[in-house]
């Protein structure tokens, strides 16, 4: 996997967080922490746009598909 370094500014809390997960859970950086952060924020949006667009289902559409036809073969 190709990676890119990048560079950024955080509280002193967040870094003290970051290091304390990354001992506790034995990651083995600061930048493993930040993936898997980053994994789980990504993760989250792709559930509530699952879940949005679970919303758009149209309830006609259902009753169509189970108007009483079935698939039958002879």
């Amino acid at each position: 996997m190709a990676t890119e370094k990048i560079s950024i500014s955080l509280s002193s809390s967040l870094m003290r967080f970051i290091e304390t997960y990354k001992n506790t859970h034995q990651h083995k950086s600061r930048s493993q922490v930040i993936e898997t952060a980053l994994q789980l924020l990504q993760q989250q949006e792709l559930e509530a746009a699952y879940r949005e667009a679970n919303q758009e289902i149209d309830p006609d559409w259902e009753v169509t598909v189970a108007d009483g036809l079935a698939d039958e073969t002879w």
